[in-house]
Protein backbone atom coordinates (compact mmCIF):
# COMPACT_ATOMS: atom_id res chain seq x y z
CA UNK A 1 0.00 0.00 0.00
CA UNK A 2 1.74 3.22 -0.88
CA UNK A 3 2.06 5.41 1.64
CA UNK A 4 0.09 8.32 2.01
CA UNK A 5 1.42 11.91 1.01
CA UNK A 6 0.33 15.33 2.62
CA UNK A 7 0.74 16.82 -1.58
CA UNK A 8 -1.63 15.33 -4.20
CA UNK A 9 0.27 14.42 -7.41
CA UNK A 10 -0.62 16.19 -10.34
CA UNK A 11 -0.95 14.71 -13.76
CA UNK A 12 -1.50 17.46 -15.89
CA UNK A 13 -2.46 15.73 -20.22
CA UNK A 14 -2.43 18.04 -22.94
CA UNK A 15 -3.88 16.72 -26.06
CA UNK A 16 -2.91 18.67 -28.95
CA UNK A 17 -5.06 20.39 -32.34
CA UNK A 18 -8.78 18.75 -30.08
CA UNK A 19 -11.50 20.70 -30.20
CA UNK A 20 -14.59 21.80 -28.07
CA UNK A 21 -16.56 19.35 -29.75
CA UNK A 22 -13.89 16.47 -30.36
CA UNK A 23 -15.04 15.24 -26.51
CA UNK A 24 -18.43 13.43 -26.27
CA UNK A 25 -20.02 15.38 -22.89
CA UNK A 26 -18.98 18.89 -24.42
CA UNK A 27 -21.43 18.25 -27.29
CA UNK A 28 -22.98 15.20 -26.81
CA UNK A 29 -26.08 15.97 -29.22
CA UNK A 30 -23.73 16.08 -32.21
CA UNK A 31 -20.66 14.27 -30.84
CA UNK A 32 -20.04 10.99 -33.15
CA UNK A 33 -16.58 10.78 -32.50
CA UNK A 34 -16.82 8.66 -28.54
CA UNK A 35 -14.23 9.65 -25.78
CA UNK A 36 -15.52 7.49 -23.12
CA UNK A 37 -12.73 7.91 -21.03
CA UNK A 38 -12.76 11.38 -20.76
CA UNK A 39 -16.14 11.69 -20.13
CA UNK A 40 -15.73 9.51 -17.39
CA UNK A 41 -13.08 11.65 -16.03
CA UNK A 42 -15.57 14.59 -16.28
CA UNK A 43 -18.21 12.53 -14.44
CA UNK A 44 -16.01 11.78 -11.40
CA UNK A 45 -14.66 15.43 -11.34
CA UNK A 46 -15.62 18.56 -12.80
CA UNK A 47 -16.13 20.57 -16.28
CA UNK A 48 -15.28 23.91 -17.79
CA UNK A 49 -16.95 25.50 -20.08
CA UNK A 50 -15.05 28.80 -20.20
CA UNK A 51 -11.66 27.43 -20.32
CA UNK A 52 -9.30 29.22 -22.76
CA UNK A 53 -5.02 28.31 -24.59
CA UNK A 54 -3.84 31.90 -24.73
CA UNK A 55 -3.39 31.14 -27.91
CA UNK A 56 -5.11 29.29 -31.00
CA UNK A 57 -1.36 27.74 -31.87
CA UNK A 58 0.47 24.99 -29.68
CA UNK A 59 4.22 27.08 -28.87
CA UNK A 60 2.81 29.89 -27.42
CA UNK A 61 0.02 27.77 -25.66
CA UNK A 62 2.72 25.02 -24.30
CA UNK A 63 5.07 28.32 -22.72
CA UNK A 64 2.03 29.88 -21.28
CA UNK A 65 1.17 26.62 -19.25
CA UNK A 66 4.66 26.14 -18.06
CA UNK A 67 5.60 29.52 -17.20
CA UNK A 68 2.50 31.17 -16.16
CA UNK A 69 3.11 33.90 -18.73
CA UNK A 70 1.79 34.83 -22.18
CA UNK A 71 3.79 34.12 -25.18
CA UNK A 72 3.27 37.29 -26.94
CA UNK A 73 5.55 38.62 -24.42
CA UNK A 74 8.70 36.88 -25.63
CA UNK A 75 9.93 36.83 -29.31
CA UNK A 76 7.52 34.42 -30.42
CA UNK A 77 4.57 37.23 -31.89
CA UNK A 78 3.38 34.85 -34.69
CA UNK A 79 3.02 30.84 -35.54
CA UNK A 80 4.95 28.68 -33.67
CA UNK A 81 8.84 27.68 -33.58
CA UNK A 82 9.81 25.48 -36.27
CA UNK A 83 12.86 23.03 -36.50
CA UNK A 84 16.04 24.21 -35.46
CA UNK A 85 14.62 27.54 -33.17
CA UNK A 86 15.92 28.24 -29.98
CA UNK A 87 14.51 27.61 -26.76
CA UNK A 88 11.52 30.16 -26.47
CA UNK A 89 11.50 29.56 -22.58
CA UNK A 90 14.36 31.67 -21.38
CA UNK A 91 17.20 30.52 -19.35
CA UNK A 92 16.66 30.95 -15.89
CA UNK A 93 12.99 31.58 -16.31
CA UNK A 94 10.81 29.77 -13.53
CA UNK A 95 8.50 27.09 -14.66
CA UNK A 96 6.01 25.30 -12.99
CA UNK A 97 8.38 22.11 -12.78
CA UNK A 98 10.23 24.68 -11.31
CA UNK A 99 7.71 25.59 -8.64
CA UNK A 100 6.96 21.93 -8.12
CA UNK A 101 10.34 20.09 -7.50
CA UNK A 102 11.07 22.96 -5.22
CA UNK A 103 8.24 21.18 -2.97
CA UNK A 104 9.58 18.23 -3.24
CA UNK A 105 8.00 16.61 -6.17
CA UNK A 106 9.60 14.33 -8.70
CA UNK A 107 9.01 16.15 -11.97
CA UNK A 108 8.42 14.36 -15.68
CA UNK A 109 7.95 15.12 -18.79
CA UNK A 110 6.71 12.57 -21.54
CA UNK A 111 5.41 14.01 -24.62
CA UNK A 112 5.88 16.39 -27.28
CA UNK A 113 7.86 19.63 -26.28
CA UNK A 114 8.08 22.12 -29.44
CA UNK A 115 9.55 24.69 -27.13
CA UNK A 116 12.42 24.80 -28.93
CA UNK A 117 16.28 22.96 -27.93
CA UNK A 118 19.50 24.63 -28.30
CA UNK A 119 21.29 21.83 -30.46
CA UNK A 120 24.92 21.75 -31.25
CA UNK A 121 26.38 21.98 -34.29
CA UNK A 122 29.04 20.41 -36.36
CA UNK A 123 29.52 21.64 -40.05
CA UNK A 124 26.46 23.91 -39.77
CA UNK A 125 23.95 20.90 -38.90
CA UNK A 126 22.13 19.83 -35.55
CA UNK A 127 24.45 17.06 -34.17
CA UNK A 128 22.24 14.45 -33.25
CA UNK A 129 24.59 12.56 -31.42
CA UNK A 130 25.56 15.11 -28.79
CA UNK A 131 23.61 15.94 -25.79
CA UNK A 132 21.17 19.18 -26.62
CA UNK A 133 20.72 22.11 -23.74
CA UNK A 134 17.56 24.21 -22.95
CA UNK A 135 15.20 21.47 -23.18
CA UNK A 136 13.09 19.83 -20.33
CA UNK A 137 15.84 19.46 -18.06
CA UNK A 138 17.03 22.57 -18.19
CA UNK A 139 13.57 24.03 -17.38
CA UNK A 140 12.64 21.76 -14.63
CA UNK A 141 11.79 18.41 -14.80
CA UNK A 142 14.33 15.73 -14.01
CA UNK A 143 13.26 13.40 -16.71
CA UNK A 144 11.84 13.29 -20.40
CA UNK A 145 11.10 10.96 -23.06
CA UNK A 146 9.17 11.76 -26.28
CA UNK A 147 9.49 13.98 -29.55
CA UNK A 148 10.17 17.48 -29.85
CA UNK A 149 7.59 17.74 -32.42
CA UNK A 150 5.39 14.60 -33.73
CA UNK A 151 5.60 16.24 -37.67
CA UNK A 152 9.07 17.85 -37.69
CA UNK A 153 12.71 16.13 -37.91
CA UNK A 154 14.40 14.53 -36.03
CA UNK A 155 12.06 11.60 -36.62
CA UNK A 156 13.56 9.94 -33.63
CA UNK A 157 13.07 9.49 -29.60
CA UNK A 158 14.40 11.57 -27.46
CA UNK A 159 15.44 10.91 -23.73
CA UNK A 160 17.00 13.23 -21.44
CA UNK A 161 18.85 15.34 -23.36
CA UNK A 162 19.92 13.45 -26.19
CA UNK A 163 18.45 11.58 -29.73
CA UNK A 164 18.35 7.71 -29.27
CA UNK A 165 20.02 6.32 -32.11
CA UNK A 166 21.08 7.38 -35.47
CA UNK A 167 19.86 9.54 -37.73
CA UNK A 168 20.92 8.02 -40.75
CA UNK A 169 17.27 7.89 -42.76
CA UNK A 170 15.58 10.58 -44.67
CA UNK A 171 11.52 10.99 -44.43
CA UNK A 172 10.02 12.78 -47.47
CA UNK A 173 6.80 14.52 -47.63
CA UNK A 174 3.65 12.37 -47.34
CA UNK A 175 0.37 13.55 -48.57
CA UNK A 176 -1.21 10.37 -46.70
CA UNK A 177 0.57 11.23 -43.73
CA UNK A 178 -0.19 15.06 -43.68
CA UNK A 179 3.61 14.71 -42.95
CA UNK A 180 5.23 18.15 -44.53
CA UNK A 181 8.25 19.00 -43.16
CA UNK A 182 11.03 16.70 -44.58
CA UNK A 183 14.13 15.51 -42.68
CA UNK A 184 16.47 12.86 -40.83
CA UNK A 185 15.08 10.37 -38.60
CA UNK A 186 15.67 6.93 -37.48
CA UNK A 187 15.42 4.06 -39.78
CA UNK A 188 11.85 2.56 -40.10
CA UNK A 189 10.49 5.30 -37.86
CA UNK A 190 7.22 3.96 -36.59
CA UNK A 191 4.72 7.24 -37.03
CA UNK A 192 1.78 4.81 -35.86
CA UNK A 193 3.16 3.84 -32.58
CA UNK A 194 4.44 7.58 -31.13
CA UNK A 195 0.91 7.85 -29.12
CA UNK A 196 1.14 4.35 -27.91
CA UNK A 197 4.85 4.48 -27.22
CA UNK A 198 4.79 7.76 -25.05
CA UNK A 199 1.65 6.81 -22.97
CA UNK A 200 3.62 3.23 -22.10
CA UNK A 201 6.13 5.86 -21.06
CA UNK A 202 3.74 7.69 -18.91
CA UNK A 203 1.87 4.75 -17.47
CA UNK A 204 5.53 3.05 -16.52
CA UNK A 205 6.68 6.79 -15.06
CA UNK A 206 3.40 6.23 -12.61
CA UNK A 207 3.73 3.22 -11.65
CA UNK A 208 7.89 4.03 -10.87
CA UNK A 209 6.88 6.84 -8.84
CA UNK A 210 4.25 5.50 -6.92
CA UNK A 211 6.20 3.33 -5.17
CA UNK A 212 8.40 6.38 -3.34
CA UNK A 213 7.23 8.63 -0.93
CA UNK A 214 7.59 12.27 -2.63
CA UNK A 215 4.59 13.48 -4.59
CA UNK A 216 4.95 13.69 -8.49
CA UNK A 217 4.21 15.86 -11.08
CA UNK A 218 3.66 14.39 -15.12
CA UNK A 219 3.04 16.64 -17.78
CA UNK A 220 1.76 14.29 -20.41
CA UNK A 221 2.07 15.63 -23.62
CA UNK A 222 -0.03 14.00 -26.00
CA UNK A 223 0.95 13.90 -29.96
CA UNK A 224 -2.67 13.93 -30.76
CA UNK A 225 -4.71 14.06 -32.63
CA UNK A 226 -2.02 16.39 -34.60
CA UNK A 227 -0.42 15.24 -38.10
CA UNK A 228 0.88 12.58 -39.00
CA UNK A 229 -2.47 11.19 -39.81
CA UNK A 230 -0.99 7.34 -38.20
CA UNK A 231 -3.51 5.77 -35.92
CA UNK A 232 -1.82 2.76 -34.71
CA UNK A 233 -3.09 -0.39 -36.26
CA UNK A 234 -5.57 -1.26 -33.33
CA UNK A 235 -7.42 2.14 -33.61
CA UNK A 236 -7.02 2.35 -37.50
CA UNK A 237 -10.18 2.91 -39.14
CA UNK A 238 -11.66 1.93 -36.06
CA UNK A 239 -14.26 5.73 -36.31
CA UNK A 240 -15.82 4.91 -39.68
CA UNK A 241 -14.95 8.98 -40.22
CA UNK A 242 -11.60 9.78 -40.95
CA UNK A 243 -7.92 9.03 -39.45
CA UNK A 244 -7.83 11.83 -37.31
CA UNK A 245 -11.08 10.91 -35.93
CA UNK A 246 -9.27 7.58 -35.24
CA UNK A 247 -6.55 9.68 -33.50
CA UNK A 248 -9.24 11.21 -31.48
CA UNK A 249 -10.87 7.96 -30.47
CA UNK A 250 -6.86 6.97 -29.63
CA UNK A 251 -5.87 10.10 -27.71
CA UNK A 252 -9.33 9.26 -25.43
CA UNK A 253 -7.50 5.60 -24.68
CA UNK A 254 -3.94 7.41 -23.49
CA UNK A 255 -6.34 9.01 -20.82
CA UNK A 256 -7.69 5.88 -20.35
CA UNK A 257 -4.66 3.96 -19.85
CA UNK A 258 -3.50 6.94 -17.25
CA UNK A 259 -6.60 6.80 -15.14
CA UNK A 260 -6.41 2.98 -15.38
CA UNK A 261 -2.19 3.31 -14.32
CA UNK A 262 -3.78 5.34 -11.56
CA UNK A 263 -6.19 3.01 -10.14
CA UNK A 264 -3.64 -0.25 -10.04
CA UNK A 265 -1.42 1.88 -8.11
CA UNK A 266 -4.12 2.73 -5.69
CA UNK A 267 -3.04 6.47 -5.89
CA UNK A 268 -6.10 7.58 -7.59
CA UNK A 269 -7.31 9.66 -4.49
CA UNK A 270 -4.27 11.69 -4.23
CA UNK A 271 -4.03 12.91 -7.59
CA UNK A 272 -5.26 15.59 -9.45
CA UNK A 273 -5.65 14.48 -12.77
CA UNK A 274 -6.45 17.65 -15.68
CA UNK A 275 -7.13 17.24 -19.39
CA UNK A 276 -7.29 19.76 -22.21
CA UNK A 277 -5.93 20.93 -24.92
CA UNK A 278 -3.50 23.32 -26.68
CA UNK A 279 -6.01 24.61 -28.97
CA UNK A 280 -8.89 24.05 -31.67
CA UNK A 281 -9.37 21.14 -33.97
CA UNK A 282 -7.26 21.53 -37.37
CA UNK A 283 -9.26 22.74 -40.20
CA UNK A 284 -6.45 21.78 -42.80
CA UNK A 285 -6.25 18.04 -42.25
CA UNK A 286 -9.89 17.94 -44.03
CA UNK A 287 -13.27 18.58 -42.31
CA UNK A 288 -15.61 17.19 -44.49
CA UNK A 289 -15.70 13.77 -42.98
CA UNK A 290 -16.54 15.05 -39.88
CA UNK A 291 -19.28 17.66 -41.54
CA UNK A 292 -20.98 14.55 -43.28
CA UNK A 293 -21.66 12.63 -39.99
CA UNK A 294 -23.05 15.82 -38.44
CA UNK A 295 -19.96 15.95 -36.00
CA UNK A 296 -19.29 19.71 -34.72
CA UNK A 297 -15.23 19.67 -34.31
CA UNK A 298 -15.67 23.27 -32.77
CA UNK A 299 -19.09 22.88 -30.99
CA UNK A 300 -21.55 25.65 -31.44
CA UNK A 301 -18.10 27.88 -31.57
CA UNK A 302 -16.85 29.64 -34.76
CA UNK A 303 -13.28 28.63 -35.57
CA UNK A 304 -10.97 26.51 -35.57
CA UNK A 305 -7.22 26.14 -34.74
CA UNK A 306 -5.20 29.66 -34.93
CA UNK A 307 -8.48 32.05 -35.49
CA UNK A 308 -8.89 34.06 -33.04
CA UNK A 309 -13.00 33.35 -32.87
CA UNK A 310 -13.63 30.69 -29.94
CA UNK A 311 -13.24 27.78 -31.76
CA UNK A 312 -9.28 28.98 -31.79
CA UNK A 313 -8.83 28.78 -28.40
CA UNK A 314 -11.70 27.84 -26.24
CA UNK A 315 -10.90 24.43 -25.22
CA UNK A 316 -12.19 21.28 -22.96
CA UNK A 317 -10.88 21.24 -19.37
CA UNK A 318 -11.80 18.44 -17.12
CA UNK A 319 -10.50 18.00 -14.02
CA UNK A 320 -10.66 15.10 -10.87
CA UNK A 321 -9.28 15.19 -7.50
CA UNK A 322 -11.62 12.36 -5.25
CA UNK A 323 -12.81 14.08 -1.82
CA UNK A 324 -11.69 17.38 -2.83
CA UNK A 325 -13.76 18.27 -6.44
CA UNK A 326 -17.14 17.31 -6.48
CA UNK A 327 -18.27 14.64 -9.08
CA UNK A 328 -20.24 15.98 -12.52
CA UNK A 329 -19.73 19.42 -11.23
CA UNK A 330 -19.37 21.95 -14.13
CA UNK A 331 -17.79 25.49 -13.63
CA UNK A 332 -18.69 28.34 -16.24
CA UNK A 333 -16.43 30.68 -15.07
CA UNK A 334 -13.51 32.41 -17.13
CA UNK A 335 -10.52 30.22 -17.09
CA UNK A 336 -7.17 30.57 -19.08
CA UNK A 337 -4.24 27.39 -19.14
CA UNK A 338 -1.58 30.33 -17.92
CA UNK A 339 -3.67 29.77 -14.37
CA UNK A 340 -2.09 26.31 -13.92
CA UNK A 341 0.93 27.46 -11.82
CA UNK A 342 -0.56 29.70 -9.51
CA UNK A 343 -3.00 27.17 -9.08
CA UNK A 344 -0.13 24.69 -8.31
CA UNK A 345 1.07 27.19 -6.05
CA UNK A 346 -1.98 27.27 -3.82
CA UNK A 347 -2.50 23.39 -4.09
CA UNK A 348 1.15 23.02 -2.87
CA UNK A 349 1.32 26.30 -0.32
CA UNK A 350 4.07 27.50 -2.33
CA UNK A 351 4.99 31.00 -3.03
CA UNK A 352 4.67 32.69 -6.13
CA UNK A 353 7.92 34.29 -6.98
CA UNK A 354 7.34 37.67 -8.00
CA UNK A 355 9.33 37.84 -11.61
CA UNK A 356 7.52 34.71 -12.54
CA UNK A 357 3.52 33.50 -13.89
CA UNK A 358 2.84 37.35 -14.74
CA UNK A 359 -0.45 36.41 -15.89
CA UNK A 360 -1.29 33.07 -13.66
CA UNK A 361 -4.37 33.09 -11.73
CA UNK A 362 -5.31 31.04 -8.59
CA UNK A 363 -8.24 29.04 -9.95
CA UNK A 364 -8.21 26.75 -7.24
CA UNK A 365 -11.69 27.72 -5.67
CA UNK A 366 -13.11 27.25 -9.03
CA UNK A 367 -11.57 23.54 -9.09
CA UNK A 368 -13.61 23.33 -5.40
CA UNK A 369 -16.44 24.27 -6.81
CA UNK A 370 -16.34 27.97 -6.31
CA UNK A 371 -19.20 29.82 -8.70
CA UNK A 372 -17.13 33.38 -7.47
CA UNK A 373 -14.70 34.60 -10.77
CA UNK A 374 -11.23 34.77 -9.95
CA UNK A 375 -10.29 36.25 -13.24
CA UNK A 376 -11.65 39.74 -14.64
CA UNK A 377 -10.15 39.20 -17.90
CA UNK A 378 -8.18 37.01 -20.53
CA UNK A 379 -6.42 37.74 -23.41
CA UNK A 380 -5.48 35.74 -26.78
CA UNK A 381 -3.59 35.61 -29.89
CA UNK A 382 -4.43 34.31 -33.16
CA UNK A 383 -1.58 32.46 -35.62
CA UNK A 384 -1.16 35.39 -37.31
CA UNK A 385 -0.36 37.58 -33.91
CA UNK A 386 -3.45 39.22 -33.55
CA UNK A 387 -5.33 39.92 -30.34
CA UNK A 388 -8.89 39.70 -28.96
CA UNK A 389 -9.38 40.06 -25.18
CA UNK A 390 -12.51 38.74 -22.78
CA UNK A 391 -14.52 40.25 -20.09
CA UNK A 392 -17.16 40.12 -18.63
CA UNK A 393 -18.83 37.98 -21.56
CA UNK A 394 -17.67 41.22 -24.08
CA UNK A 395 -15.19 39.82 -26.56
CA UNK A 396 -13.13 42.60 -28.73
CA UNK A 397 -10.67 41.01 -31.56
CA UNK A 398 -8.66 43.09 -33.40
CA UNK A 399 -9.00 41.80 -36.80
CA UNK A 400 -11.79 41.37 -39.09
CA UNK A 401 -11.74 38.72 -39.80
CA UNK A 402 -10.36 34.72 -38.35
CA UNK A 403 -7.13 36.14 -37.52
CA UNK A 404 -6.04 32.54 -38.47
CA UNK A 405 -4.05 30.65 -41.21
CA UNK A 406 -6.17 28.22 -42.87
CA UNK A 407 -9.94 28.87 -41.60
CA UNK A 408 -11.89 27.39 -45.08
CA UNK A 409 -14.57 30.42 -44.38
CA UNK A 410 -14.96 33.26 -47.17
CA UNK A 411 -15.63 36.05 -45.61
CA UNK A 412 -16.87 39.54 -47.71
CA UNK A 413 -14.36 42.30 -48.01
CA UNK A 414 -14.69 45.45 -46.06
CA UNK A 415 -15.42 44.41 -42.89
CA UNK A 416 -15.13 46.30 -39.83
CA UNK A 417 -11.27 46.49 -38.39
CA UNK A 418 -12.42 45.20 -35.55
CA UNK A 419 -15.07 42.97 -33.73
CA UNK A 420 -16.90 43.09 -30.36
CA UNK A 421 -19.47 39.98 -29.32
CA UNK A 422 -21.36 39.53 -26.70
CA UNK A 423 -20.38 36.20 -25.89
CA UNK A 424 -23.49 35.73 -23.33
CA UNK A 425 -25.95 36.25 -26.08
CA UNK A 426 -23.65 34.94 -29.54
CA UNK A 427 -21.10 32.19 -28.56
CA UNK A 428 -20.86 31.66 -32.24
CA UNK A 429 -19.38 35.48 -32.77
CA UNK A 430 -21.77 36.01 -35.51
CA UNK A 431 -23.18 39.49 -34.48
CA UNK A 432 -20.58 41.88 -34.82
CA UNK A 433 -21.37 44.91 -32.18
CA UNK A 434 -18.74 47.00 -32.60
CA UNK A 435 -21.04 50.16 -34.07
CA UNK A 436 -23.23 49.89 -31.17
CA UNK A 437 -21.43 49.99 -28.57
CA UNK A 438 -17.91 51.93 -28.90
CA UNK A 439 -17.52 52.42 -25.63
CA UNK A 440 -17.13 48.65 -25.14
CA UNK A 441 -14.24 48.70 -27.89
CA UNK A 442 -12.41 51.73 -26.22
CA UNK A 443 -12.90 50.24 -22.61
CA UNK A 444 -11.60 46.91 -23.52
CA UNK A 445 -9.21 48.49 -26.04
CA UNK A 446 -7.80 50.09 -22.88
CA UNK A 447 -7.94 47.47 -20.70
CA UNK A 448 -5.90 45.03 -23.17
CA UNK A 449 -3.56 48.28 -23.35
CA UNK A 450 -2.41 48.44 -19.93
CA UNK A 451 -1.82 44.32 -19.62
CA UNK A 452 0.26 44.69 -22.53
CA UNK A 453 2.15 47.54 -20.68
CA UNK A 454 2.64 46.88 -17.17
CA UNK A 455 3.91 43.39 -18.39
CA UNK A 456 1.31 41.08 -16.24
CA UNK A 457 -2.08 41.00 -15.61
CA UNK A 458 -1.73 39.01 -12.58
CA UNK A 459 -0.98 40.13 -8.79
CA UNK A 460 2.59 40.50 -8.12
CA UNK A 461 5.24 42.83 -6.45
CA UNK A 462 3.51 45.99 -7.74
CA UNK A 463 6.39 46.99 -9.56
CA UNK A 464 6.32 47.39 -13.60
CA UNK A 465 7.99 44.18 -15.41
CA UNK A 466 8.58 44.45 -19.03
CA UNK A 467 8.11 41.99 -22.13
CA UNK A 468 11.21 40.95 -23.82
CA UNK A 469 10.21 42.74 -26.93
CA UNK A 470 8.41 45.73 -28.34
CA UNK A 471 4.57 44.35 -27.95
CA UNK A 472 2.62 46.18 -31.17
CA UNK A 473 -1.56 45.46 -31.24
CA UNK A 474 -2.86 47.23 -34.13
CA UNK A 475 -1.76 50.73 -33.64
CA UNK A 476 -0.71 50.29 -30.75
CA UNK A 477 2.98 50.70 -30.03
CA UNK A 478 4.18 50.01 -26.63
CA UNK A 479 8.03 50.52 -25.33
CA UNK A 480 8.98 47.85 -22.70
CA UNK A 481 12.04 47.11 -20.83
CA UNK A 482 13.97 44.38 -22.11
CA UNK A 483 14.40 42.62 -18.58
CA UNK A 484 13.01 38.85 -19.40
Amino acid sequence: MPAQRDKPNIIYILADDMGYGDVSCYDPKFNRVPTPNIDRLAEQGISFTNAHATSSLCTPSRYSILTGRYAWRTRLQRGVLMEWDEPLIAQGRPTVADLLKKQGYNTACVGKWHLGLEWRHRNGEPAFDEPFRGGPLDRGFDSYFGVDVPNFPPYAWIEGDRVLGSTSAYYDRDKELSLNHPGVGVPDWPFNEVLTTITEKAVASIEARARQQAPFFLYFALTTPHEPIAPSKRFKGKSGISGVADLIMETDWAVGEVMRALDEQKISDNTLIIFTTDNGHCPYTDLEPFKRVGHRVSGPLRGYKADIWEGGHRVPFVARWPNKISAASTCHELMSLADFMSTCAAITGAEMPDDAGEDSINALSLLLGSDKSTRESAVFHSGNGLFSILKDNWKLSLCPDSGGLWNPEKLPDNLPSVQLHDLSKDIGERTNLQAEYPETVNELTECLEQIIDEGRSAPGAGTRQGNDVLVDIWKLKTRTDNKH
